[in-house]
């Protein structure tokens, strides 16, 4: 029979701190390896559509689904940046970075209350 919790509280008070450590380390071991395990499954159920396209029927290693886990998410940061590099428009930048400096003079402008004449200027120069 197993001994009662308060018998291995009492005896686990009487422990060295190494001791406790020996007693402990197989517990926590224990629970890293489930929260790989429980990540790994995850990992699984979320990428199960890509796991079929390339190896239906098959059973999944636990390295297996890293490796594609890997493999899929290299893939869409690849297409991430090419989505990024094709909608970049250098004229479209300039022009909404010339509006967005605009909007910041004006703001500047008008906070300040400069020379009337100095303000028309500023405004001429800016709009041409």
């Amino acid at each position: 029979m197993a001994p009662s919790n308060a018998l291995m509280i009492h005896m686990e008070e009487k422990l060295l701190p190494k001791e406790k450590n020996k007693l402990r380390k197989p517990v926590v071991e224990k629970m890293r390896r489930d929260r790989i395990n429980s990540s790994i499954e995850q990992l699984k159920l979320l990428l199960e559509k890509e796991f079929q396209r390339h190896q239906p029927n098959s059973k999944l290693e636990k390295a297996d689904i890293l490796e594609m886990t890997v493999s899929y998410l290299k893939q869409q940061s690849q297409l991430q940046d090419q989505k990024t590099f094709i909608h970049k428009n250098p004229e479209q930048d300039f022009n909404s970075g010339y509006l967005r400096c605009l909007k910041e003079a004006m703001h500047f402008l008008s906070y300040y209350e400069p020379k009337k004449e100095t303000q028309v200027q500023l405004i001429k120069h800016f709009c041409k």
